[in-house]
């Protein structure tokens, strides 16, 4: 378990409960704020949960796991992106459990459209994808925890615990890449996405393939390499991947 604990300080224009670290974002849904109508969740009171997962027995497993955590309710469960917002923003729990590759576009600008319009609820995502560029996205998004699916059974329940406390919560696979990557940025100013792409180029992806891992275009990956060859001032393949060999970038 891998947790940090964020101060929680009223966004201007945001109902109570929403943080200063975290971005409102753009989201393409548009919506007024949610009313606040929420109160500080008691001892007493169970913490609520959302769980929105298009696939139905992972959603009777998550639900099952769930049921047999003390001092955890499921609410409800949502099995795309427009019953999702719709649920959260109706009646907003105290954690919404996302899967981000649900029918209807479900990604990182939901996370952003649902701290900017429901900022009670925290995040938990989860998700198959352990790059850590897309952890990294997913937080700055507003999401409070990030939780492979392959471990789940392990995690989910101290997530929900966690970010119901306003605590980060990340695999620890995860959390363990995400430091080095943010630590290999630091020397040659590469952020973070760049960072991954340059580990998947030197691993011997292609653009089309790099795009579909980290849900972005190819022509944003094309970008992406053009600006680490400037940077780094390094042409072909080879130096790139003596560089990341370099700053222990390709892992075991």
């Amino acid at each position: 378990m891998h947790e940090h604990t964020r101060e929680s300080q009223p966004c201007a224009g945001a109902p109570m409960g929403s943080t200063m670290s975290r971005q409102a974002g753009t989201g393409r849904l548009r919506l007024a704020p949610s009313p606040d109508t929420s109160q500080p969740r008691s001892r007493d009171r169970p913490i609520r949960v959302v769980l929105a997962d298009d696939h139905p027995l992972m959603r009777r497993n998550l639900r099952l796991l769930l049921d047999n955590e003390p001092g955890i309710q499921v609410t409800a469960e949502v099995a795309d992106l427009a019953t999702a917002t719709s649920t959260v923003y109706g009646d907003p729990p105290d954690v919404l459990v996302l899967d981000l590759g649900m029918p209807g576009g479900s990604n990182v600008d939901t996370i952003r459209w649902l701290r900017e319009q429901v900022p009670d609820t925290e995040i938990v995502v989860l998700t198959m994808d352990d790059s850590p560029a897309f952890a990294e996205q997913a937080l700055n998004a507003g999401a409070l925890g990030y939780v492979l699916k392959d471990y789940a059974d392990a995690e989910l329940g101290p997530a929900v615990r966690s970010t119901s406390r306003g605590e980060e919560h990340l695999s620890p696979r995860v959390a363990e890449q995400l430091d080095a990557l943010r630590r290999s940025v630091v020397g040659d100013a590469l952020t973070a996405r760049e960072t991954e792409v340059l580990r998947l180029t030197s691993l011997g992806y292609t653009s089309a393939e790099i795009a579909r891992r980290l849900h972005v275009s190819r022509r944003t990956v094309e970008t992406h390499r053009a600006r680490i060859h400037r940077k780094l001032g390094l042409t072909t393949r080879a130096q790139l991947v003596r560089y990341a060999l370099r700053h222990s970038l390709l892992g075991a």
